[in-house]
């Protein structure tokens, strides 16, 4: 409840102060700011000046104050025309000016004496540095984003453009993690994605969806994108890493569209070099890769509407070798190199010698002999296969942007990516099965924006994004017999959801066998983002105010092991003084029953709850020609996690006991105390001593 109050206070604290003095918003656009002077260095003010989209032809208008300094804020990146106009003064026209993502792009104009009809066109006008932020990143453009060779296509890789950014560990692993930087000495989920301006995290802590974003979005699609590193605005917070801030293409006047297909396969690689020899007959391991898409747009109705479209294919095949030891055929027959005991019944075999199979339990005579026979001698590595991997990927991003009068425009965007992995187990058969199996992938993000020019100096911007993942993965043969109905095992789940193959057993020396003890598992979540924004300029000063809150909703399947977990260890079978020969031992204490370890989690799944709250203040004060200060200040709360049926317990150290959750407070459904004091204030100067400094 006093997160309620809070976030109901910040509002109306937001309405107040917006009537005070309103603020202006940037989300994933920028500002055009500047000053009209005469040739003697005096300010025009009242000039008219009109800020035209080349693509599009819609234009904005915007009135220098009384020092002469005018903004436009809110302007989407492109290609634009700036023209100044003033009663007793020439037309002053500055052509091609190039806006980036979240940058404040000053042009400023000298008006010549003259009459209005006359036209002076400049070039140069735009400030080559830019000069009135003190933020550090790096501004990747869409020829970058297009054109710089990109290995499996993620934009997110041209992040290692910026200074301070190393790939995290999690880009390297089993199943890498996409859009996996450490920026500031920080892990990659210290990261904050944006797309659109709008939230594009990725809450699926277990890596499911493979990716720390949502919405992953094709090269082709990206317009542009800047990674904010140090010292952003109080616009930005979230994070104590990058902000990485992308921008997808719209539609322009002109149709546009691009097909293409990027090919790898067997053929085209290299057999490489093992220990720097080329070997005589290595084969290469099968490769069949593809990746392709189209791309669309162009306008629905000229200078009002536009669209645009990607869809993205990917599809790969991919076979690899690999070694993986299990018993030979003389240790499932019992005959073992050392003699060993069973101390169930006192009996002790000799070395060399089978076991007798009334001796051998039935649940580990049906193991061994559902393994397929080794392809090599002895014991290790004894196993050989070429694992099939399989790669399916789709995604498809559609964007409508209009124009619905000279003073309000609005942003559709829907986004789709759904991704079907096979994982081949290590090893073939009924007692096989350790491996991620299926693994299935859906993202899906609806964005829509609203923007309203109240009047010449300010505009109220909102916005609304859904973003929701499933992503999961099941073992092979899920939904098969289960262990009762299979081996006569007792106490193992029976539910079709759980069900099928061999529980996963260990056994020292030897590759696991039967299914992945972590699967299966999941985690889905669903967040709602809507965000406000108000902005207003006062003369010198640009100030904006901004209020964010993030719903998430999470479906959380991640505790294990669901179907068992036993694990021989050769502690039972070894006789007094026996040699030391922890395999030998670990097998036998398989084929006598003895387990050193047995596990079973609880079939429980946890439906979480957090709420965010975001609010700032930000003011750009244009000190003089030279000076902008870059004032702000952040304020940011985010309930503790609580679950939905209140499952959650925690530990009372001073009472030595459980505490569980229950009705009422944050705290109580929390059992965390939360935490309502994070402020952040932003300081920063941008001083330019010369036009190129």
């Amino acid at each position: 409840m006093r997160s309620t109050r809070v976030s109901f206070i910040l509002l109306a604290l937001c309405a107040l102060f917006s009537k005070l003095s309103p603020l202006n918003a940037q989300f994933d656009t920028a500002e055009v700011l500047g000053a009209i002077r005469d040739k003697t260095g005096a300010s025009v003010p009242a000039a008219t000046i009109t800020l035209l989209n080349q693509d599009t032809g819609i234009q904005a208008k915007a009135t220098a104050g009384a020092s002469g300094d005018y903004t436009f804020s809110n302007v989407k990146i492109g290609k634009y025309t700036v023209t100044a106009e003033a009663p007793g003064f020439s037309k002053e026209v500055a052509k091609d000016i190039v806006v980036n993502v979240n940058a404040r792009q000053r042009v400023d104009l000298v008006l010549e004496v003259g009459v209005v009809s006359q036209s002076v066109e400049v070039s140069g006008a735009a400030a080559a540095l830019e000069t009135d932020s003190s933020e550090r990143g790096q501004l990747i453009n869409t020829a970058q984003v297009v054109e710089l060779p990109l290995n499996g296509r993620s934009y997110a890789d041209l992040t290692l453009l910026t200074s301070g950014v190393v790939r995290s560990p999690s880009a390297y692993s089993g199943t890498p993690r996409d859009g996996s930087f450490v920026v500031n000495g920080l892990r990659s989920t210290y990261n904050n994605y944006m797309l659109d301006g709008i939230d594009n995290n990725a809450y699926g802590t277990s890596n499911q969806g493979f990716s720390n974003q949502v919405v992953q979005p094709s090269p082709d699609s990206v317009a542009e994108f800047k990674v904010v590193t140090n010292n952003y605005s109080a616009e930005y917070g979230r994070s104590g890493g990058a902000t990485i801030n992308v921008v997808t293409r719209s539609g322009t006047n002109e149709l546009h569209g691009a097909a293409y297909d990027f090919l790898r396969n067997t053929d085209l690689n290299a057999i490489g070099y093992i220990f720097g020899q080329r070997p005589a007959t290595f084969k290469k391991p099968t490769l069949q890769q593809n990746q392709f898409g189209v791309t669309v747009g162009g306008p629905i109705v000229k200078n009002k509407i536009f669209f645009f479209g990607d869809y993205e294919g990917f599809r790969n095949l991919q076979k690899v070798l690999n070694f993986d030891s299990i018993p030979s055929l003389k240790d499932r027959a019992g005959n073992l190199p050392v003699s060993v005991t069973n101390p169930q019944t006192g009996a002790i075999y000799p070395a060399n010698t089978p076991i007798p199979v009334s001796a051998i339990t039935p649940f580990a005579q049906k193991v061994l002999n559902d393994l397929p026979d080794p392809t090599g001698p002895g014991r290790s590595a004894n196993y050989q296969q070429l694992l099939l991997n399989k790669n399916y990927n789709d995604k498809f991003d559609g964007k409508l942007d209009g124009q619905i009068n000279d003073r309000m425009s609005a942003m559709l965007r829907v986004s789709q990516r759904k991704v079907n992995i096979f994982n081949e187990p290590d090893i073939a058969g009924p007692s096989g099965g350790n491996s991620n199996g299926y693994t299935r992938v859906l993202n899906q993000q609806v964005d829509g924006a609203y923007t309203w020019v109240v009047s010449p100096t300010s505009v109220l911007e909102a916005r609304f994004a859904v973003s929701r993942t499933d992503a999961g993965k099941q073992p092979p043969g899920i939904g098969g017999p289960s262990m009762l109905a299979v081996y006569g095992i007792t106490g193992l789940p029976t539910d079709p959801s759980l069900t099928g193959g061999l529980t996963a057993t260990t056994i020292t020396g030897f590759n696991q066998l039967g299914r992945q003890s972590t699967n299966p598992q999941f985690q889905n979540p669903t967040d709602y983002n809507p965000k406000i924004n108000f902005s207003k300029n006062l003369g010198r000063h640009a100030l904006k105010i901004g209020y964010e809150f993030v719903a998430l909703r999470e479906q959380v399947l991640d505790v294990n092991p669901l179907y068992g977990r036993d694990a021989y260890a050769g502690g039972f079978s070894r006789p007094a003084g026996g040699p030391a020969d922890a395999t030998s031992y670990s097998i036998a204490d398989f084929l006598f029953g003895l387990r050193s370890q047995y596990s079973l989690a609880n079939d429980v799944v946890g439906s979480y709850r957090q709420h965010m709250h975001f609010a700032y203040v930000q003011d750009d004060f244009h000190v003089s020609a030279k000076l902008t200060l870059n004032l702000g200040l952040r304020w940011e709360y985010a309930t503790p996690f609580w679950e939905r049926d209140n499952v959650l317990t925690n530990f009372d150290p001073t009472t030595n006991s459980i505490i569980h959750a229950k009705n009422g407070s944050i705290y109580d459904r929390s059992l965390v105390n939360p935490d309502y004091k994070d402020f952040a204030p932003r300081l920063g100067f941008a001083y330019s001593l010369t036009p190129k400094t």
